[in-house]
This record gives C-alpha cells, structure tokens and sequence, in this order.
C-alpha cells in the first residue's frame, strides 16, 4: 500500500475549512489531474470518521445524476423510505431533512460544473459539510483549498517509501532519483507509477529509467489539453507508456477494452459479456496478475474496478492502433444494448439497483459510439436510459434521451421507419405523463399514422397506438373522442392476440375507467369484472395489476352506493 506522504498541512487545513464553511473545494492549479485531489480526500474521510456520527456519503459528481445518488444513498446505506410522488430535488430535500443525527461529511468527487450540482446540496443545516473536489476554480463563494504538486522534498520521500526494504538502491543515486521526481513534475500519480514499477525491476538503475522515460515520451498533439500543466502530463505519460511496454497482446486489449467504458466503477460481469469464451478464461488472470499488479487499473469493490481518468485517455489513445479496435467498440456496443433492452419500462427498486451501474456506460455508447451499433439496436442506448429514468418519475432526466432518440433514429433511418414510429410513441408518452398534452398529440398521431403506413392497420403497434393516444384523450375529458379509439384498440388485441391476453385485460380495463369517468357504471362494471378475471388467469392472485383492478372495482361500487361490496374488494387490494 502507498504511503500517503507530504499531504499533512493539507488536511489541516482542509479541516480547519470545513468547520468554518459549508463548502470547499480542494482544487489543483490549472485544473491538472492526478495530483492527488481524491485521495485527500479520502484520507480525510478516514481520519474523521468518528467527527461524522451522521455519517459520510461519498458521490461520483462525474457520474452524473447526483441528485439519485444521494436518494440511493439515504435509501440502500441509511434504510431511508422516501414518499411517493416526489421529484428527484424534492427526494434529495426529504433526504436531507430525515438524514441520520449527527454531523454529515458530503463528498462530491471531480466536479465540472458547480451549478450542475449545486441544486442538490443542503440547504440550510451547519451539521452537512461538503466536501468537493474539481480540477476547476469554483467561484469566490467557495473557500478553496488549491493542491499543487508534491514539493521535491516530499516527492523524494514518496518515492523512498518503495524502497524500505532495498534503501541503498536510490541512496547510491540521489542525485538521480531528485532529477527523476523534477521530470515526473512531483505528481503523486507519476511517482507512484514509476517507484512501484522501480521496485518490480531490481536491476533497473535510476539513470537507465530515466533515460528510458525521456526516450519513451509520447507525442503530445493527441493528449492536447486545454490546460497549463502539461509538463507533469508528459512526465505521467511517459509512465504509461513504460508500463504499457510491460503488457502482452492480450493485456493491452483489455486495457483498450475496458477505456470503452464510462469514467465510473464498472462491473466486471459487463467485462465478462464483452469477450469471447475463450478469452473469458484469461480475463480474470489478466486483470490480476498484469493490469492491478501494474496498478493500470483500481479495484473498488467486489467486482468493481475503475481506471484512473487518465489511463482511460491512455488506453484509448492506445485503442487508435490497435487491430483488434473495431472487434472491441462493436463486443462493448453489444453488451451495452442487451443491458439497455433489459430495462423494463416500470423498473423496480431492485432492478434499479442491479442496472444503475450500467448507465453511465450505457449513455457512453449513446453519446460516442452509435456509429457501431446496426440498425435495429440503433435506439437501445437512448430507449434503456430514459426509461431508466422515466420509470422512476424522473422526467426531465429521461426527456433528453427520449428527444435525442427521435432525432439520432430520424437522422440515420429517414423519416418512415419503424425506430422513428417507436421514438415518437415514447417522446409522446413522457409529454403525456407531464400533462404536456399539446405536444403529445401530434407525436401520438405521427406514431400511429406512422405504424398504419408501415405495419398496416392490423397490427399490435397499431392497437397500442391507438390506446395511448384515447388515454391522452381521456385525460383531458375528451371521453367522446377516447372512446371509439379505446373500442377500436379492443377489437383489434382481441382479433390479433385472442380473448386472453394481458393487453386485452389493459383494454378492458381502460375502456371501464372511461366509462366509470362518465358515470356509466353499468357499462364499465362488466369490463371491469373481466379485466379482473383475466389477469388472475394469467397472472396469478398476487400481481400489481390484479390488486390495481380489485381496486378499480372497488371504487366503482363505491361510487354507487355499494360500500358493502366494495369493503372486501378494497381490503383485498
């Protein structure tokens, strides 16, 4: 394990900071990377453990989605059962107000934009302290704490402490060993990397490594940063590269592999799916004994790893050349939309919690890959997102995918395509779902007469086109245009999918609420009646939708009286 050296003054500071402000930002100058920001951070989590009896709760801003990630957090690690209904600020607000008694530590890790996350701080209460982390300035409001670079002195003492066993070696070159720290401009990041891969290479002088990083340097033109600080950059590099000399074929394709992936924890079973069986049986080996060994990868947990950002610049820059590069993007494409096509439209917690981790790669290949992805699985990426989102309510997450669908689908397969049917339906339903009701409309009729032209008139899209668009119509009370569309949708489901089907049992079952709307009982109890019994057929007695029609039920007999016959109905819901 790396000593953590040099940082002391730092995190008494960072400290100090945090006892007089709310906020504070433990930044690098110019924004430059790997110097160490996280783990300060970290460290300072660890040694106040005992300050923070309300508990730290650690948040990957990078990520994004922050607002959720506080809701998972108060949810999975605090037990904290959140009210129905609630928007994702007015979730992360309720967190805050029932978090546990005590103080707080709030860590936000690599923050680009503050007010992307400012939204979902605390407000209000002085036992919550933030702590962030950004290679940018935030802004005079924010106390700072800017960490630089290592001085030489403290890097010279990072480097001595992989050589407590064999100290003679950098003592017999000390010289040497300062002028390589000056060349790795004093980055934690750097020093790491080349003291351990020093102490792996017993025979390997100091003066032969730092010959081989000067000669070893990479052309700068496809790292170009906006930044400043690109000295230290070449000096972190030019470790990559030494390290990536020490990788077989098949080490360095994982590497490439895994730069595919998101800048976030990424499971190892997406890995797996990724390659072929043969190759599966090395995975585990690779990973090990060459990638953690050579620390070009982190492990974050039990079948969670992580590559730093800018080994993920490497290995991707490295994927330019690789033969095998095309294969990679398509296999990770792949995987990425089989995940995508498991998420249901309704997701329940559970399964929100097993595919939360895939998001970030998910929208990886929605935003840089889609060139990779055929046809038919063109809009996955985009479709799994936004109902990732859209099926926990969170609308204005999913809007942007749910309008990036359209305008990807539309741009590569034309105007008349049955990808471009699919987006409108479901862009017009989220609207549908806002009470956006004007601007789902015309989507609803786009998509309908767009299933109409292409499937013909006799078809289950078409049948479903047909409900969405008499439940707009119904939510606006406009009953005597709702009907003959729900009448339509019922006879078309029943003549294509037979007499017991759940989409028949959904037809049922709409066309009596329209009907119980009206106050129409004696129409709308039958259909109520037989929506019930089909579902118990198909699905059993204890399902969310037989419950939700014994409700149904229940509240028409309510509605006229029969509270006798609707106690039980209700009570059994």
């Amino acid at each position: 394990m790396v000593e953590f050296v040099g940082r002391e003054k730092d995190l008494q500071n960072l400290h100090q900071l945090l006892q007089e402000n709310e906020q504070v930002a433990i930044a690098a100058v110019a924004g430059m990377g790997g110097v160490g920001k996280t783990e300060l951070a970290l460290q300072y989590a660890r040694n106040h453990r005992e300050t923070y009896k309300g508990g730290i709760c650690w948040l990957l801003a990078k990520a994004g989605d922050v607002g959720i990630q506080v809701v998972q957090f108060a949810r999975t690690v605090l037990d904290l059962n959140l009210p129905e209904g609630l928007d994702v600020f007015a979730q992360v607000q309720y967190c805050w107000r029932h978090w546990r008694e005590g103080d707080v530590l709030l860590v936000l890790d690599d923050v680009r934009e503050y007010e992307q996350v400012k939204p979902y701080l605390p407000s209000s209460s002085s036992r919550f302290k933030v702590l962030i982390t950004t290679r940018q300035y935030l802004g005079a409001s924010i106390k700072q704490l800017s960490l630089d670079v290592l001085q030489p002195e403290e890097a010279l003492e990072l480097l001595k402490s992989f050589f407590k066993e064999t100290p003679q070696r950098i003592e017999q070159e000390l010289a040497v060993a300062n002028q390589l720290c000056e060349w790795l401009g004093y980055l934690p990041l750097g020093l790491e990397l080349v003291g351990r891969y020093l102490a792996r290479k017993q025979d390997l002088s100091f003066t032969e490594m730092l010959r081989r990083l000067k000669n070893k340097r990479l052309e700068q033109a496809a790292f170009d940063k906006p930044e400043t600080d690109m000295t230290a950059q070449r000096g972190v590099l030019a470790a990559f590269e030494l390290s990536w000399q020490e990788l077989e074929d098949s080490d360095k394709q994982l590497g490439c592999l895994l730069s595919l992936f998101a800048a976030a924890p990424i499971s190892w079973k997406l890995v797996e799916q990724c390659v072929t069986e043969e190759y599966e049986g090395e995975l585990e080996e690779i990973r090990d004994d060459k990638l953690l060994n050579l620390h070009l990868l982190q492990r974050k947990d039990k079948g969670i790893y992580q590559l730093h950002p800018l080994l993920r610049e490497f290995f991707q820059y490295k994927l330019i050349d690789l033969q095998q590069a095309e294969e990679l993007k398509r296999s990770f494409c792949r995987v990425m939309v089989a995940v995508a096509q498991y998420i249901p439209d309704s997701p329940t917690l559970e399964q929100i919690t097993a595919v939360s981790s895939a998001i970030p790669h998910i929208a990886e290949v929605a935003n840089h890959l889609i060139q990779y992805l055929s046809d038919d699985d063109l809009f996955w990426p985009f479709i799994g997102n936004a109902g990732f989102y859209d099926g926990q309510g969170l609308y204005n997450q999913a809007l942007p995918w749910y309008e990036k669908c359209l305008e990807v689908t539309k741009k590569r397969l034309g105007d008349e395509h049955l990808s471009v049917a699919t987006s409108l339906n479901n862009l017009a339903l989220l609207y549908n779902s806002q009470g956006r009701y004007s601007e789902a409309e015309p989507l609803f009729i786009q998509a309908l007469a767009l299933w109409r032209q292409l499937l013909g008139d006799e078809h289950p899209s078409v049948a479903t086109s047909l409900n969405n668009l008499a439940l707009l119509y119904n939510s606006q009370g406009r009953y005597s245009e709702a009907e003959p569309l729900f009448i339509q949708a019922l006879a078309l489901r029943r003549k294509l999918l037979g007499d017991e089907h759940p989409s028949v049992a959904l037809s049922l079952n709409n066309l009596a609420l329209l009907y119980n709307s009206q106050g129409r009982y004696s129409e709308a109890e039958p259909l109520f009646i037989q929506a019930l019994a089909l579902w118990r057929q198909m699905l059993g007695d204890e399902h969310p939708y037989v419950a939700q029609s014994l409700n149904n039920l229940a509240l028409l007999y309510n509605s006229q009286g029969r509270y006798s016959e609707a106690q039980p109905l209700i009570l059994h819901s």
